[in-house]
């Protein structure tokens, strides 16, 4: 390797922790951040008010109706709640592996408001379409049993959504694979264990899509490395 070039690679190599400083220091001080944490915020209050709601009716002795599911209808039930709660868990870590590796740091608003705008619509969503978890599903298991108070309201799927989006929003083809992937995995256990029925999931991608489209034409400004802060 040429020694100039080798010098302007190690350069580039340790200028990247500065900016990456210096990315976090433009979104603290950008209002976009702090607009997004809100809608964000809002969303999973949303949520949680959405299926407390739905438990306190279900506690009056009321019924959420099952559907019929062609896809559940025809695979066997396995009990593997537990590992897409993993693998959402794993996309928010590969997620933010990317934005750090990427120097995305600047798009950190833009990503925060297309998520919580997503729970937005899934918290308004989970009541005004309020059906009862598919058949056999009783609760997710493993470490992360103890949460049915929450666990009612199924469309769409916040597991899918959440996943998808950040499928969307990765321009990296490496990671893109990774998110997708995990997005596979999810839709995959969600649908054996019963966790929702695939009109749920199916729509939690849809959804997702269109609020990326939504937001890449009316909340680019967001997107502090696009250059169109204010």
């Amino acid at each position: 390797m040429n020694p100039d070039n080798e010098t302007k690679a190690v350069r580039g190599r340790r200028s990247v922790p500065g900016e990456i400083a210096d990315g976090i220091k433009t979104i603290v001080r950008s209002r976009y951040l702090y607009i997004a944490i809100l809608v964000l915020a809002v969303g999973f209050q949303l949520n949680i008010a959405s299926q407390t709601y739905l438990h306190n009716y279900m506690s009056q002795g009321k019924t959420l109706p099952m559907l019929s599911d062609f896809i559940l209808d025809h695979i066997p039930f396995i009990d593997i709640s537990f590992f897409y709660d993993i693998m959402s868990l794993v996309t928010i870590f590969v997620m933010l592996l990317y934005i750090i590796s990427k120097n995305e740091t600047r798009r950190l608003p833009y990503i925060i408001l297309l998520i919580g705008i997503f729970y937005v619509v899934r918290g308004i969503f989970i009541v005004l379409t309020p059906f009862g978890n598919p058949p056999l599903f009783n609760g997710t298991g493993g470490p992360f049993n103890g949460f049915s108070n929450f666990e009612l309201g199924v469309y769409p799927s916040g597991h899918v959504g959440n996943a998808v989006m950040f499928f969307l929003l990765a321009n990296d083809k490496v990671y893109k694979w990774l998110l997708f992937t995990c997005v596979m995995l999810i839709i995959i256990t969600l649908l054996f264990a019963r966790g929702h029925y695939s009109i749920d999931i199916f729509s939690g991608w849809f959804f997702a899509y269109a609020i990326k489209a939504f937001g890449e034409k009316h909340f680019k400004g967001f997107d502090l490395k696009a250059g169109e802060h204010i």
